[in-house]
């Protein structure tokens, strides 16, 4: 592999870059919007046109189509900001970059139609297996489906779906190996349909991440691509830069990763401000006075850094693996997803410690460290954070086979 000639340096001091300062700048200003994120489930209209504005949307989008093609460091920092103001915007922007990078896996055509445009195209749904099922049509297919967690998709111009094929009897077409054969297609926002009511649930309620359906949409075929069943699997390495040339254990998991640790740095901060401010009922002392809050705040700080600074020296690694003209290893990859998730895990124990130190406030609905503590255990769930992957990174890291999640 030859050595790649650009973008072969990582930014020395990620926090001094022009976007990371727009994103550090505009948590105050997200703080103004929460009560209306959360009450409406999006983003208003005016917020949505400030991140435009700062880039926010064009981040993994490459130079050659009018973005910033930002490298994945960069990225978290700013998605981790975001999160840090408001989980649900955090949250919205680290999705729609990973839908942006599965739609440069597109046709040179569907690449044009969707990013072609001069302005970023913003894009919802979900690059995970299932949902709908086609029929192929003259120039594409015909498709019909429900999908779950739709996120940002009131804002979206676009949906990602993923789809099974059916043959001319109705059945499910099947990949060589015996496995069901899947598609992922993008649809105009204008063709799906929302389900209303399908996203209530205790945090992150301003993602508006419902279900979603079409029915009978017909699909050209340059507005699809193959799922080969892995999250992501490098479709996009055509474009010139490491950017896309990184595998997707850079990008999927700790794009997820980013979001929980910014919301468990504001628990954190949310903590240490009421601590200033509280005299808890039947003493005489501050909250900060108190040993045992001390000691907590020492921990979580020092829990949540050290999980954020494994994940950046991983995607490192690999970053400079190619930089160097190399391939990176089932080891490193293993090791990055396994970075991500334990960045999680430590976002999670510090939030924990801050909520159970907060007594009485911390069960206020009203309270920043309720809703961080919401937020936090709802990006916890999702599977891409989640404790599988210690298994599976255990088998890599023991020569055993992973499966196929670690290509």
């Amino acid at each position: 592999m030859d050595t790649i000639a650009e973008d072969t340096r990582l930014p020395v001091d990620i926090d001094a870059q022009p976007l990371v300062q727009a994103a550090a700048a505009m948590r105050p200003m997200l703080r103004d919007y929460h009560a209306k994120i959360e009450r409406e489930q999006r983003l208003p209209k005016a917020l949505f046109e400030q991140l435009h504005a700062a880039g926010f949307y064009r981040m993994v989008i490459p130079r050659a189509l009018g973005g910033l093609q930002v490298d994945p460091l960069t990225y978290l920092r700013v998605v981790e900001l975001l999160a840090e103001g408001v989980g649900s915007v955090g949250w919205n922007l680290a999705n729609n970059s990973i839908g942006q990078l599965v739609t440069l896996g597109l046709p040179d055509e569907g690449v044009q139609e969707i990013h072609g445009q001069g302005t970023p195209s913003v894009i919802a749904g979900t690059a995970v297996q299932g949902g709908g099922q086609a029929v192929p049509a003259e120039g594409g297919y015909r498709v019909n489906g429900h999908w779950t967690f739709g996120s940002g998709c009131q804002e979206s111009s676009w949906m990602l779906g993923s789809f099974q094929i059916l043959d001319n009897e109705g059945q499910p077409r099947r990949r060589p190996d015996g496995g069901s054969l899947y598609w992922r297609g993008v649809f105009p926002r204008a063709e799906a349909m929302v389900v209303p009511g399908s996203w209530d649930v205790a945090g992150l309620r301003g993602t508006g991440s419902f279900d979603w359906t079409v029915k009978d949409v017909f699909l050209p075929e340059r507005r699809t691509c193959p799922h080969v069943g892995v999250p992501l699997d490098n479709q996009w390495s055509r474009w010139p830069g490491i950017t896309y040339a990184l595998p997707s254990q850079c990008w999927v998991g700790p794009h997820h990763s980013a979001v929980i640790t910014g919301i468990a740095r504001a628990g954190i901060d949310a903590l240490i401000a009421l601590a200033v401010e509280k005299t808890p009922r039947g003493r005489d002392f501050r909250l900060c006075d108190s040993p045992q809050v001390q000691e907590a705040v020492g921990r979580a700080d020092a829990t949540l850094d050290s999980g954020r600074v494994y994940r950046s020296a991983m995607i490192t690694e690999l970053w400079n693996t190619i930089a160097a003209g190399g391939e990176t290893t089932l080891r490193q990859r293993a090791r990055c997803r396994l970075a991500s998730t334990h960045a999680a895990d430590s976002a999670r124990e510090a939030m924990d410690l801050m909520y159970r130190l907060g007594g009485s406030t911390s069960f206020k609905r009203e309270s920043r460290l309720a809703e961080c503590w919401r937020d936090l255990h709802v990006v916890g769930q999702t599977v891409t954070v989640g404790p599988e992957w210690y298994p599976i990174g255990g088998r890599a890291l023991l020569g055993l086979d992973p499966g196929t999640r670690l290509r």
